[in-house]
């Protein structure tokens, strides 16, 4: 969490002298750089905001998860990373509450809770951009490789469950250091990230800079404009929605990410050489800190909506779950599924090879 963790213990900058708090001098005076309304602000804006973000996100991951255990067979690669998109989701905003109420009351959970909080934030926040990336490429080896998909159909749950199976521990290793360096600091009453060396501590900023942004962005972006490019050959007439579809996701996924990105970044810079020393500026870090690091978790709220919930079959199947629980009536079931059953049937040949599910064909 990189409130807490990162070394910014009770909001105090680290200096390249000390692995726990930094004294930087206030230029109006010769004591500690005072960090005060930094942490009025954390205690009025976090909270508040962290619960909404689970409450909303918390729901609509757990009706994917609903989804695909009654209604829906996984019959694509897209199929399982969407399955696993959603646990990703549900296990991060998890630990949402947990950081809410460290800035409230400060960490009340022991040291054993944090170093598994700290770990479980880290794994399933990298693990939610990586099965993006690989719902991305499956879309482009759908499409733009159609013929080769269909060819190789009968192996493709067997290759998406190693390949969820391999963003897992991917994951799992990139988050070791969360689990080794974090403990419960009892004079600040946090749970914090502390790196034995600024190197270290540069190396996971940006760590979590290329893996949780540069590398997905750039293989998204590839992905879908070539994707973009084959839907524009194609004679379909839902081509247009397809692509206002993709440029949704991609532009999400940057206002999303790109802020609290570059932010990593910056702070990767100056945990290697210490260029940030004015008190004013230390602040100002702080507070882009907090506030593009919820932007970025608004990504696992959006995700059912982007991913799931706007393909044709997710609606019919929510549609279907709302009638067993007596919300819709069976002729307003069939009243609304008509349409879309007859438009499934004159979609393009792309919707053969599943792209529904995804991009909404």
């Amino acid at each position: 969490m990189t409130l807490f963790d990162d070394n910014n213990e009770d909001f105090l900058f680290t200096t390249a002298s000390e692995h726990n708090f930094v004294y930087d001098y206030d230029e109006e005076s010769s004591g500690l750089c005072s960090r005060t309304e930094v942490r009025q602000f954390a205690q009025y804006f976090i909270p508040p905001f962290y619960m909404i973000v689970f409450l909303s996100g918390f729901v609509g991951n757990i009706l994917v998860v609903v989804l695909f255990a009654f209604y829906k067979r996984m019959r694509n690669m897209t199929d399982v990373y969407l399955l696993n998109l959603a646990i990703a989701d549900l296990l991060f905003l998890c630990t949402l509450p947990f950081w809410a109420l460290d800035v409230k009351l400060g960490w009340i959970f022991g040291n054993f809770l944090c170093k598994t909080i700290k770990g479980f934030y880290k794994i399933n926040f990298l693990s939610c951009i990586l099965l993006l990336t690989c719902i991305s490429i499956d879309r482009y080896i759908a499409i733009v490789k159609a013929i080769k998909a269909r060819a190789s159909k009968s192996k493709i749950l067997l290759h998406s469950k190693l390949i969820s199976l391999i963003v897992w521990v991917t994951a799992v290793l990139l988050s070791l250091p969360d689990f080794c360096y974090s403990s419960k600091d009892e004079a600040l009453k946090s749970c914090l990230t502390v790196y034995p060396g600024n190197i270290l501590k540069a190396a996971g900023f940006a760590m979590q800079a290329t893996v949780g942004f540069f590398v997905p962005f750039v293989v998204m972006v590839f992905c879908y404009s070539m994707i973009t490019w084959k839907l524009l050959q194609a004679k379909s007439f839902q081509k247009h929605r397809a692509i206002k579809m993709i440029g949704t996701v991609v532009s999400v996924f940057v206002i999303s990410q790109l802020p609290y990105n570059s932010i990593m970044i910056v702070q990767a810079i100056d945990a290697a050489n210490i260029t940030i020393t004015d008190c004013k500026t230390l602040k100002n870090v702080d507070f882009a800190t907090q506030i593009t690091q919820s932007i970025a978790f608004l990504h696992s709220c959006l995700n059912p909506f982007l991913y799931a919930f706007l393909g044709v079959k997710f609606r019919q199947d929510l549609l279907k779950i709302m009638k067993d629980i007596g919300c819709v009536s069976q002729r307003q079931l069939r009243r609304v599924m008509r349409p879309q059953q007859g438009s499934c049937k004159r979609s393009s040949a792309h919707s053969e090879t599943d792209t529904t599910g995804t991009l909404s064909l």
